[in-house]
């Protein structure tokens, strides 16, 4: 699904091309896209709304129209916003018309994407306060910020890092570059790193984001930049993907495990399976944490 990079990417491509112009017509195609709002309620919010800027928080696009009143919208797995696209694409669930002839469309297979108006700057932060942790490039991601946050889990690792109540805009992928970075394993505790792997692994996940942030994203189904191009990220994945391949760092056999539900990939030698544990054990006991994603 498209994770941090993928969004930060459509926000930087989006803002410059949005801001300044006034919503004339919103068209909601799919009534669940705004569900519970009916399409005619949520249109009659924004219509005749200016996008003063475009904002992100996590895996959320924010559409700041002014007077305190917001459009967040979470892409989900296969959703995309595509500007001055064909009439005629594919999948689209709402069509915005904007000023100077200008069109927005947001395009969704998989029909998993929303939107939501929020009222009030207060109410937003209240939004986001339950729904997500620490934002990868604020300053407030450190190894001592993570342990903090680890201490006493025994969920896995990687359950950890996909629950954005943690650190925000982390999914499978840029979870297994990071783990891979820092060679800790997906199955190990969450609680139990050494505060060494703790500080590493802040590293990794900025370094993993960043990575994907300057090849614009990865597009391995449905991500598309504004224009429709796609994303590159995806040529340069060092073990997502990878199964069967060799290791870039050692050579041995890249491998794929199932935690929390998710294929996850990694090196079992420069990776090296937390001791006391089988595969079947650790997978299922990862597998039973609650995730917000």
């Amino acid at each position: 699904m498209p994770e941090l990079p993928e969004v930060e990417t459509l926000r930087r491509q989006l803002a410059p091309a949005l801001a300044g112009k006034r919503i004339e017509r919103l068209e909601v195609l799919d009534p669940k896209w705004g569900s519970p709002i009916a399409g005619s309620e949520l249109a009659g919010l924004i219509e005749g709304r200016t996008i003063e800027n475009l904002e992100r928080r996590g895996k959320y696009l924010i559409f700041d129209l002014g007077d305190e009143l917001y459009l967040i919208c979470h892409l989900r797995m296969t959703g995309n916003f595509l500007y001055d696209a064909e009439p005629g694409v594919a999948y689209q669930r709402a069509r915005f018309e904007l000023e100077g002839g200008h069109t927005l469309r947001f395009t969704d297979p998989r029909r998993f994407g929303t939107a939501e108006v929020i009222v009030g700057g207060s109410a937003l932060d209240e939004y986001f306060a339950g729904r997500l942790g620490i934002e990868p490039f604020s300053g407030a991601l450190d190894g001592a910020a993570l342990k903090a946050m680890a201490a006493g889990k025994r969920t896995s690792i990687k359950a950890f890092l996909l629950d954005q109540r943690a650190v925000a805009g982390i999914g499978n992928i840029y979870a297994d570059e990071a783990l891979f970075r820092a060679e800790v394993h997906p199955l190990r505790e969450a609680g139990r790193l050494k505060p060494a792997q703790y500080e590493l692994l802040a590293t990794t996940i900025q370094d993993a984001l960043q990575a994907g942030l300057d090849a614009g994203g990865a597009t391995i189904d449905d991500f598309r930049h504004a224009d429709g191009l796609y994303g590159s990220f995806q040529d340069e994945f060092l073990v997502h993907r990878r199964a069967g391949e060799p290791c870039p760092r050692c050579g041995n056999e890249v491998e794929k495990i199932v935690v929390v539900g998710r294929g996850t990939y990694l090196c079992g030698r420069c990776q090296p399976r937390p001791r006391g544990t089988t595969r079947r054990r650790a997978t299922r006991r990862a597998s039973r944490s609650g995730l917000q994603r």
